[in-house]
């Protein structure tokens, strides 16, 4: 007999720290614009599966935690994974019916919007602005997506999480 009750808490906040560490690995200098943004890429995926456990709260506490780790300013980051995260809320219908080139198209604008925010934040508190190469991470984290997508389902079917 099955149960309702929620499983697998361990499995979602293990794969959050594993995209901790992958978006705080070491990359050289040539390479680190292009680091795909793991931490969202890793809440997309939950949002979508399981939106009901993965929420803008989980979203928020990101987005706090990726601002301690890059020593950003406290809550810039924390607001774009929110929003970030109730986009994905929003659309995961959509989203899982989707093949993952469709998919990785969705992540593409979902990651900009996440990065539009954070540049937004960064012009208002007088930071400065940035090159083209800000924009990078979105186009890396939509190539990286299938394999993220099919990683993290993969382990949700594997330890039941639900």
């Amino acid at each position: 007999m099955k149960s309702n009750e929620p499983r697998g808490g361990k499995i979602i906040f293990f794969s959050f720290l594993v995209a901790f560490a992958l978006a705080t690995l070491p990359l050289p200098e040539w390479a680190r614009p292009f680091r795909p943004e793991w931490v969202a890429l890793t809440l997309a995926y939950w949002c979508i599966a399981l939106p009901s456990r993965v929420n803008v709260g989980i979203g928020w506490m990101a987005g706090l935690a990726v601002d301690v780790l890059e020593g950003s300013l406290l809550g810039q980051h924390a607001l774009a994974y929110a929003v970030f995260a109730y986009a994905c809320i929003r659309v995961h219908r959509q989203l899982r019916v989707y093949p993952l080139w469709q998919q990785s198209l969705s992540v593409f604008v979902l990651v900009i919007l996440e990065q539009m925010l954070v540049f937004w934040i960064n012009g208002v508190v007088g930071r400065t602005l940035p090159t083209l190469l800000y924009w990078a991470p979105s186009l890396t984290s939509a190539l990286v997506w299938p394999w993220v997508f099919m990683t993290l389902r993969d382990v949700r079917r594997r330890f039941a999480v639900s």
